[in-house]
């Protein structure tokens, strides 16, 4: 439980940065900039020998939906509500209980302890985050979010059940396989959507990119899905 914690804390602190200094980048060239950066920094650890046979594809297609669908949605998010991080931060309320019910509906279950569980983690965030603001012209970036909050809660679910069948592979062995995915799914989605008049980047845009590239994907995700693996849904 104490990697999802210290992670929570780190990306406490993307929401705002992706808001002040991302605004004026097409956000899925950064989506794909970041999951690209996170893929080299796993690629040193990977260890394709010791994936078992028939893994590689599911690990690659659960970082497609984990980190690909969930970061171009969520990079989109930020461009419909400039200067309105929070929002984009309240929007994302919603995951724990998309976690519990893709838990339940995969095990075919329903546990009603996480259920509630859930419901309280989203009342206690929209407290903490909410901010007196119209709704009138947001829900399509609340769309993006539940998007992008259904594909995260599928990806660190399917990645739990994954390892805990196979747990003589260690976490950095393969994780690089799971960026490899989001990376792809971006970029197609980039090559396609991007207006590629807004991917200059300045040094102070670099800068960011680089740290939420290494830092809060690379080290986060990592950890996220790590410590997901150690505890209940």
């Amino acid at each position: 439980m104490h990697y999802l914690v210290i992670v929570s804390i780190m990306w406490a602190f993307s929401f705002g940065l992706i808001g002040q200094a991302l605004s004026e980048v097409d956000p899925i060239f950064a989506a794909t900039i970041r999951l690209g950066i996170s893929s080299l920094v796993f690629v040193p650890f990977l260890r394709w020998s010791k994936i078992p046979h028939g893994s590689h594809l599911k690990m690659i297609g659960c970082g497609a939906v984990q980190f690909g669908i969930m970061y171009v949605c969520y990079m989109i998010a930020f461009q419909i509500v400039p200067g309105k991080s929070h929002l984009v931060a309240l929007f994302s309320i919603l995951t724990p209980l998309y976690v519990v019910l893709i838990n339940d509906l995969r095990k075919q279950e329903f546990h009603p302890k996480y259920f509630y569980s859930a419901i309280l983690a989203i009342a206690g965030a929209a407290i903490i985050k909410a901010r007196a603001g119209s709704m009138d012209s947001l829900w399509i970036a609340f769309g993006l979010m539940q998007i992008a909050g259904i594909a995260f809660g599928f990806g660190q679910v399917y990645y739990r059940d994954w390892k805990r069948k196979h747990i003589q592979v260690k976490d950095h062995q393969i994780f690089a396989l799971l960026y490899a995915g989001g990376f792809v799914v971006a970029t197609i989605a980039c090559a396609i959507f991007a207006n590629w008049e807004r991917t200059q980047l300045d040094i102070n845009q670099l800068q960011v990119l680089t740290y939420l590239g290494i830092v809060a994907s690379g080290l986060g995700f990592f950890l996220w899905n790590k410590g997901a693996t150690l505890c209940r849904a």
